[in-house]
């Protein structure tokens, strides 16, 4: 209604006044990004497209500082707007003004800039912070690994927050340069390529680059002392593996032994995903107590624990297989974790039938009867598991069983073209469920509903596993 008043009182004296609805509209951006299982990660209100990191790391006292410069554009007219942080913030700035700011909840950093940021306009946020990260904990739980030498950011569907200020959503991905330095002999290990390494008065300073567009949960930064080697695969992606110099040897050995084998195994499933979507690839082996690994974007995170008594072949072909599965192709709400691990359990099966191991249907048949009918892994539904099930074992192994079960109903030719397709259609973005069903159907020209309902939403043993 106001609107209108102004508009009549300035055609009364004789001129056109034109109102930006991004202005007038203005407001607060929601605190999180509409992600069921997690209300309040991510943001609303603008989309980021770049992070700049220059950081410095003391690791006699876990201290991290630094500042954050986020390149975004806003989706709406802003009056303030969220970012995702747990560190202590002493400034923040919105296109190089002083902006106020607060905390809120668990991890919401609460930003007031000095003026109203217009909808569709592009601006920069800096914020310069510091903490000891290991000290910090959200919803009972630290994602910041202290090690011997240093320090380790991994985590899902959460990592940022204790490194870096963000949009912490799979749904708002971004390009990223990690700028940091450490005390001279240290090492900084990080997504994408080694642009520069230079010392100077005591420090040395890593700078690397990730080019293409990456969720915030799968950016990593490893410090510590490594073991650094680089190769490249049959096309030419240079591979950068990194091992804590603390592991155990027999550790060592066999972490080498499973990730030097990186470019191989890219190799290999890209000719069942299509070309290998980034720049870099690798791995690094911290010294840390976690059991799990993670798919980080082109610098997977392998849990040394993985090794301990093998080459951890399946794991490494597991968490390279995300990089088209998860990486390249995100979920566009946590719900759909089936597109990612589902499929990266499907690709280490995969490549344990290249490797002379059971077929991808006998790895079916075997994982199908292991679990009896009654047995609680038949409740979950891949799916939609819930958030206390996302990584549920079921999610993982009945989710690939599923996709076996979907490649004998549809026929392999299909089946091998929507394996491609899926990557190729959804590169560098996000996808769900339904789209993939639809996906699928539209190559198969088969109606899945019943399909999908059986093997992905249902709380029960299906009867029969297809091409048994």
């Amino acid at each position: 209604m106001r609107k209108q008043v102004i508009a009549t009182a300035a055609a009364a004296l004789g001129f056109l006044l034109v109102i930006p609805a991004s202005a007038a509209d203005a407001g607060p951006g929601a605190p999180g990004i509409g992600d069921p299982y997690y209300p309040t990660y991510g943001n609303g209100g603008y989309d980021v497209a770049h992070y700049g990191l220059a950081l410095r790391y003391q690791p006699a006292t876990d201290t991290l500082s630094g500042t954050a410069t986020l390149q975004a554009t806003a989706t709406q007219g802003l009056t303030s707007f969220d970012l995702d942080f747990a560190l202590t913030v002493s400034k923040v700035t919105v296109d190089g003004r002083p902006a106020s700011f607060t905390t809120s909840g668990e991890q919401e950093l609460v930003i007031t800039p000095a003026r109203t940021i217009p909808g569709g306009r592009h601006f920069t946020v800096a914020v310069t912070y510091s903490g000891v990260p290991s000290t910090v904990q959200r919803y009972g739980f630290t994602s910041w690994q202290r090690t011997p030498d240093g320090g380790v950011a991994a985590n899902e569907p959460e990592s940022a927050w204790w490194w870096f200020p963000s949009n912490d959503h799979p749904l708002d991905k971004a390009t990223y340069d990690v700028d940091v330095s450490v005390p001279a002999g240290e090492q900084a290990v990080s997504n994408g390529l080694l642009l520069s390494q230079r010392t100077a008065h005591g420090w040395t300073d890593y700078h690397w680059r990730q080019d293409k567009p990456q969720a915030t949960y799968l950016a990593t930064l490893a410090l510590g002392h490594f073991d650094i080697t680089r190769s490249r695969t049959r096309t030419g992606v240079p591979v950068i593996n990194a091992y804590s110099t603390a592991l155990p040897a027999t550790t060592a050995a066999n972490a080498r032994k499973g990730v030097e084998r990186t470019g191989e195994i890219i190799d290999f499933l890209s000719t069942w995903f299509g070309p290998y979507p980034f720049d870099a690839a690798g791995g690094y082996v911290p010294d840390v107590p976690s059991h799990f690994s993670l798919e980080a974007q082109t610098r997977v995170f392998y849990s040394p624990a993985v090794f301990a008594a093998s080459d951890g072949i399946g794991t490494v072909a597991h968490e390279l297989s995300h990089q088209w599965w998860g990486d390249d192709v995100s979920l566009e709400r946590w719900s759909d974790i089936w597109l990612n691990e589902g499929f990266a359990t499907y690709g280490s099966w995969l490549w344990q039938e290249h490797e002379g191991g059971p077929t991808t249907q006998q790895a079916a048949r075997q994982t199908y009867d292991s679990y009896p009918a009654d047995d609680p892994f038949w409740t979950v539904k891949p799916g939609d598991p819930g958030p206390d099930k996302q990584f549920d074992d079921a999610v993982y192994d009945r989710g690939a069983i599923a996709i076996q079960a979907l490649r004998t109903t549809i026929g392999d030719h299909a089946f091998r073209a929507l394996l491609k397709a899926w990557p190729a259609q959804h590169r560098y973005g996000n996808g769900t469920i339904a789209e993939f069903r639809a996906l699928a159907e539209h190559l198969s020209g088969k109606d899945l509903g019943g399909f999908f309902t059986t093997w992905l939403y249902t709380a029960a043993k299906p009867a029969v596993l297809p091409g048994s």
